[in-house]
C-alpha cells in the first residue's frame, strides 16, 4: 500500500520549522490570506501548484519539499541508519584546505571590512559637516 503524502500537513511541518506562525504565514502571502486560511489549507491533502508556489515564494523552500517530503520514510530510513544509541561518525582526518591561506583570507576579509568602515565614517563626516555648515 502506497502511502499518500500529505502536502498540507508537509507545509504546516516547514512553516513551524521555520518558527513562523499561521498568521505570519498569511501576511507574506498577502491580503486574500488569513490565520484561519491557512490553518485550513494545512489540513488539505493536495494543495493546488499555484497557491504550492506562492508558499514555496514566502518560506523559500522549494516547491518539491511539499509535494515529496514524507516524514514515515524519513522516520524509517533514520531508525534503520543508526544502531541503538549510536551516534553516526565518518572519520575525516585529511584537511582539503591550506589553514595558513584560510588564516591570510580571513585576514585580508577584516581588513577589506574595516577600510569600508573607515570610508563611511569618513563619507558621514563630510555629510554631518555639511549639514551643520547649512
Amino acid at each position: 500500500m502506497e502511502q499518500k503524502i500529505h502536502q498540507g500537513r508537509n507545509v504546516k511541518r516547514f512553516r513551524e520549522m521555520l518558527g513562523i506562525k499561521q498568521e505570519g504565514l498569511a501576511f507574506d502571502l498577502g491580503n486574500d490570506w488569513n490565520q484561519k486560511k491557512i490553518s485550513m489549507l494545512e489540513q488539505k491533502e493536495v494543495i493546488e501548484n499555484d497557491i504550492l508556489d506562492q508558499i514555496s515564494l514566502a518560506l523559500k523552500i522549494p516547491v518539491e519539499a511539499f509535494q515529496n517530503f514524507d516524514e514515515e520514510q524519513a522516520v524509517n530510513i533514520i531508525a534503520h541508519s543508526f544502531d541503538n544509541g549510536s551516534i553516526g561518525y565518518q572519520k575525516n582526518d585529511t584537511c582539503t584546505f591550506n589553514p595558513i591561506d584560510k588564516i591570510v583570507q580571513l585576514y585580508d576579509e577584516k581588513i577589506a571590512l574595516y577600510e569600508r568602515l573607515l570610508k563611511e565614517k569618513d563619507e558621514m563626516m563630510v555629510r554631518l559637516e555639511k549639514l551643520i555648515n547649512r
